[in-house]
């Protein structure tokens, strides 16, 4: 059997937390900005670090197995 949880779960939170893709963290005008379709290196690095703690979360801390 194979845990399929941890390339689930990178992959989702890699899809969701792309800059600019539905939330960017800091925005251009405002502290968050919604689907603007536009990144900067602020805003890859927040999101870099909050796909490290949450992929630590879930993988470490909760040890999420999806056996198939």
């Amino acid at each position: 059997m194979n845990d399929w949880a941890a390339p689930l779960i990178a992959s989702a939170l890699f899809a969701i937390l792309c800059p600019g893709m539905i939330v960017q963290m800091p925005g251009k005008n405002q502290s968050i900005d919604f689907i603007n379709m536009k990144t900067s290196i602020a805003a890859m690095s927040v999101h870099a670090v909050v796909y490290c703690l949450l992929l630590i979360l879930f993988l470490v801390v909760l040890d999420i197995h999806l056996y198939v």
